[in-house]
């Protein structure tokens, strides 16, 4: 019973680590470029999400159909979560414990489901009480970034895969218009006069 739940387990823990490299190749490798004849996730994600959704104002949903592209489509869900688990159940059959394969499954639907809750509430504000949290105001800045810069800030949940593949952006690199919010930072670019002021009050 230990031996599983710990299988269990170190499933699990990988799993969440996993995913955020996972999350960072599908949006960077499927969602931003056609692969091949398959360009089903480039064109509603980077044509159409990001055509509607900008850093500026348009970050927060401006039109009630808009609400539409937000999400994934409904089977999107169980088919990362199955991709996901195909290396757990090729490592569980070779090692012969197969507690892994529910544990890393648990993580792959709660890392979807958190994905799919925090980007809705990114773009759909509605001052929810996870909206207040520290971690969402700072992952909501990480998430702007990624819509003034398509090519950096891949992860919306946990932004590991960012910072070790040299994608993670924390401010922008020009002044620009950004949507504002009580749960949206200031992303803005900290310049040297600035710093000056602050470092001399």
């Amino acid at each position: 019973m230990i031996s599983t739940l710990l299988w269990m387990a170190a499933g699990f823990a990988s799993a969440v680590v996993f995913s955020s490299f996972f999350e960072w190749t599908l949006h960077r490798f499927v969602m931003h470029r056609p692969v091949g004849a398959f360009d089903y996730p480039f064109r509603t994600h980077a044509l159409i999400h990001h055509h509607v959704f900008r850093a500026d104002e348009s970050y927060h949903v401006q039109r009630e159909e808009d609400k539409e592209i937000i999400p994934m489509a409904w089977w999107n869900g169980p088919v990362l979560v199955a991709i996901g688990c195909i290396p757990y159940a090729a490592a569980a059959w070779a090692i012969g414990h197969w507690a892994i394969v529910p544990g890393a499954m648990l993580a792959f639907a709660l890392y979807y489901g958190t994905y799919e809750y925090m980007h809705w509430c990114m773009h759909l504000p509605r001052r929810r009480r996870v909206e207040r949290s520290g971690v969402f105001f700072r992952l909501n800045g990480h998430h702007l970034l990624h819509h003034r810069y398509m090519h950096k800030n891949f992860n919306v949940v946990l932004p590991l895969a960012d910072l070790c593949l040299g994608t993670l952006l924390l401010r922008a690199r020009t002044h620009f218009a950004q949507a504002r919010g009580p749960s949206v930072p200031d992303v803005q670019p900290r310049t040297p006069a600035l710093n000056a002021v602050v470092r001399g009050a």
